[in-house]
């Protein structure tokens, strides 16, 4: 994408979702400290302004049964609770979920590039099954090591389903809207992650063909998710 001249430098590792990181900070503002929660809350029609974020949410006691839920405008939503694990089954994905945060430099974290490594939550969105858009990255390959996690991304289509294991022992559901391939010159940083008004889902991984020469993708996919059950976790 286009460097902001008050933008951070893009991230020292992961390259291949270095757009989408770069767009988190953009959104973030001078403050560099992750997105605006409080903004997706109020999900309004209009985009929120932008502010630094509370705290990220701790981990929540294990549950033997499903927390309690409600219905918002735009449907389900659940209780904050940390992801542990996330299941793709039309594309084979199992991957347990590690949580990112910031670099000392501001730049949000990636998942590392290592052998068989994890997707990653996003901590300073929200997390999944509550209001607003959850962000998980993932590498569509690793260096070395050879395929990635979020290989596939782009296979996923609508109607596909996304399982999210949390914390509190609750399995949210996510269905998916659409699967988009954006240049990283044109990234839709509002679309991906600005305001909505329901518990949305933001799987976002590289695409188009690798540059062999520079270890790049000249695209970033994202699939679009709304939640639409939770129960109980039999895992």
């Amino acid at each position: 994408m286009t460097r902001h001249a008050a933008g951070p430098s893009a991230p020292r590792r992961g390259g291949c979702i270095a757009t989408a990181v770069m767009v988190l900070m953009v959104l973030a503002g001078a403050a560099g400290l992750g997105l605006a929660y409080e903004g997706w809350r109020a999900a309004s029609a209009q985009q929120s302004a932008v502010q630094a974020p509370p705290a990220s949410p701790g981990p929540a006691a294990p549950s033997t049964s499903a927390p309690p839920s409600h219905r918002a405008a735009g449907g389900l939503v659940l209780p904050a609770s940390v992801p542990v694990r996330l299941d793709i089954p039309a594309i084979g994905v199992s991957t347990p979920l590690m949580r990112l945060g910031l670099n000392a430099d501001r730049t949000v974290q990636v998942p590392p590039i290592q052998k068989d490594s994890p997707a990653g939550w996003y901590q300073y969105s929200p997390t999944p099954g509550q209001l607003g858009p959850s962000v998980i990255l993932g590498h569509v390959t690793v260096g070395q090591f050879g395929n990635g996690v979020f290989l596939r991304l782009a296979a996923l289509r609508a109607g596909d389903q996304v399982e999210v294991f949390r914390s509190d022992g609750t399995e949210a559901v996510f269905q998916v809207q659409k699967v988009a391939e954006y240049p990283k010159s044109s990234f839709p940083t509002r679309e991906v992650y600005g305001g909505i008004a329901y518990a949305g889902l933001r799987l976002i991984t590289c695409g188009g063909s690798r540059n062999e020469l520079t270890h790049t993708y000249p695209d970033n996919v994202v699939a679009y998710a709304s939640l639409v059950s939770a129960k109980a976790s039999a895992a």
